[in-house]
């Protein structure tokens, strides 16, 4: 029988239920959490658009302050911690990663917008890791004829409306519930739902006024409470296991990492072993846990602990966590004999969330691997070939990096919320790579997109210009003012582009002369285009013998500039340059089909 006066005892306690918010981008997410905790988290993101996944502990007193009179009954868990995330299509895999760790999830969908692009993503992520969730509909108050009262319960807001108000919120709520059916989902307004596990809830809300908060905060707690104690219920004296969310660099501490501890607790002092490149086995030197109601990421004051437990959102500062990698896995190791196997599970984990880069490229650096993930995902897709992909400033070896590139358009950085060295300052301007930097991702996406398609327009008109172009024409009858040295004819331009200079064939392809001069009522011009009626100075043929009034000559194309009309600027030409192009190569390749291929 086994001497049990000597184990250590095994406490068990209800932790605090991960909330994940996802939904559209300008859908709400950030401000329904700006109201929950009366902060302007909102107002210090880039372009009101969150950049990182961010979490946010809210205990159940502020949500029974929250609430007032709709709170009741008694609740074990000890509050509500939230995941803000990214809402712009680049951030599926973070986005991702808040799914995978939630307990629950809120869909925030405009109710005047209705579904949109990320809209479905989420709701394809909420279904991949099977996670139960509700519908804020948001921004209730742009309902035409909205009486606002702020931060009312909306089932007592939405009966001071008048009955028109209240049939037009009903048909747009019921538009929702309609998409979410199209889509796989049960649906219905919350408050008219007799079982929340076959029936999603629908919640009116506005996050601007506060309306429908209280009933948010209510179905989420009821839903942790009745239907998620077995997943809540965690040891508090195990190991602790932490997702971690972002990689950054914090003043007075170096590299740290914002994670969610989900499972057990963790202390200053404890070996960990973290997911990365390589992955790291440390000892944590600091744990800075935000104050209630404050962002994990913002630069409101921490509080140092020596001892947190699950579910906290916290910020770890050990040595050489810049190895560590955005999504993985950190695991505290009470036994250092067990380390090696940790080391092998985690490494099996992180396969999937490393950056993959090309021979050739353009250079990526940000402030964190989310961020660079979420870059590198979006130029991927746009089928951006990426050289170099790392985390921190622009150094001069990153500039170095990109003016070896082979390709023009690769001799291109793109910096996130990073600054430039002074050294890499003096090597842009000697290299003249250019550098995009922005603090919003989708900035830098559609600037580097559009300058990218501006310098290959001016490349193909520099091209355009360069390379000699088929036409073809043909001499009109009674317009011969010169039979030979050089012969002086008029013609009328049948397709294409005649210029001086190009050498002149028949339609058997013979060449016949050159054209020295093109005339236009007296006065010299440098080109002839489709439908022109001129003057050709032609040198070498004699009317005729060579030539005679009626026949069609075609200009004879370089075979090495046909292939580079043919391939790079067909998509550039016009239907009767097509044609003309058409016919030529018809002619060339009769006796050699692969001529100018």
């Amino acid at each position: 029988m086994t001497d049990q006066t000597n184990l250590t005892p095994v406490t068990m306690t209800l932790r605090t239920p991960i909330v994940c918010v996802l939904g559209h981008v300008d859908h709400g997410k950030t401000t329904l959490l700006d109201r929950i905790r009366g902060s302007t988290i909102v107002a210090a993101e880039s372009g009101a658009i969150t950049q990182h996944i961010g979490a946010t502990e809210v205990p159940i007193d502020a949500i029974e302050k929250a609430c007032g009179s709709l709170f009741s009954g008694k609740f074990s868990v000890p509050g509500l911690l939230f995941i803000d995330t990214p809402g712009h299509h680049s951030f599926s895999t973070l986005r991702s990663r808040g799914g995978a760790l939630a307990d629950l999830a809120v869909l925030t969908v405009d109710i005047n917008e209705g579904f949109m692009p990320q809209t479905i993503e989420s709701l394809n992520i909420l279904k991949k890791f099977k996670t139960p969730f509700v519908v804020a509909a948001n921004k209730t108050d742009r309902v035409h004829g909205w009486q606002t009262h702020e931060n009312m319960p909306f089932i007592h807001g939405y009966q001071k409306q008048v009955p028109h108000v209240q049939q037009e919120l009903d048909r747009k709520l019921y538009e929702l519930i309609g998409k979410l059916y199209e889509y796989g989902f049960s649906a219905d307004r919350y408050d008219r739902i007799s079982d929340f596990q076959t029936t999603v809830g629908v919640i009116p809300i506005s996050a601007m006024t506060g309306e429908g908060i209280p009933d948010l905060l209510m179905v989420l707690l009821g839903l942790a409470q009745r239907f998620l104690e077995d997943r809540l219920l965690v040891e508090t004296t195990g190991a602790g296991v932490c997702t971690i969310l972002e990689v950054g660099e914090a003043r007075g501490f170096g590299t740290t990492v914002d994670a969610i501890l989900h499972d057990g607790e963790i202390a200053v002092g404890d070996t960990i072993v973290v997911g990365g490149q390589p992955t790291v086995v440390t000892k944590v030197r600091a744990l800075l846990k935000p104050k209630p109601l404050t962002e994990i990421w913002s630069n409101e004051i921490f509080d140092h602990v020596n001892h947190v437990t699950a579910a906290s959102g916290i910020k770890i500062a050990a040595p050489n966590l810049e190895h560590a990698i955005a999504g993985s896995t950190i695991v505290t190791v009470p036994d250092e004999s067990g380390v090696e196997d940790v080391v092998r599970e985690i490494e099996s984990e992180i396969s999937d969330v490393q950056i993959k880069t090309d021979s050739d490229g353009v250079v990526i650096c940000a402030d964190t691997i989310g961020s660079l993930e979420a870059i590198t995902s979006e130029l991927a897709n746009a089928g951006v070939l990426i050289r170099v992909a790392t985390i921190g400033d622009i150094s001069r070896r990153d500039v170095i990096e990109a003016e070896t590139s082979n390709n023009p358009l690769c001799r291109t950085i793109i910096g996130f919320r990073v600054d430039t060295l002074p050294d890499a300052e003096e090597e842009l301007r000697k290299s003249g790579t250019k550098l995009f930097m922005s603090d919003v991702i989708y900035h830098l996406i559609e600037e580097y997109g559009t300058w990218v398609s501006t310098e290959k327009e001016i490349v193909e008109k520099k091209l355009s210009e360069a390379v000699i172009k088929t036409g073809r024409f043909t001499l009109l009858a009674g317009c011969v003012f010169r039979q030979s040295n050089p012969a002086v004819v008029g013609v009328r331009v049948m397709g294409g582009v005649v210029k001086p200079g190009v050498t002149v064939m028949r339609t058997d392809g013979t060449q016949i002369g050159v054209i020295k001069e093109i005339q236009n009522r007296g006065d010299t011009v440098h080109e002839a285009r489709y439908r022109d009626e001129v003057a050709f100075a032609i040198e070498g043929p004699t009317v005729g013998r060579q030539i005679k009034e009626g026949d069609m000559l075609f200009v004879d194309v370089p075979e090495r500039h046909a292939k580079m009309v043919e391939q790079e600027l067909y998509s550039t030409l016009t239907p009767d340059e097509i044609e003309t192009l058409d016919e030529f190569l018809a002619i060339r390749r009769k006796d050699n089909p692969f001529w100018g291929k």
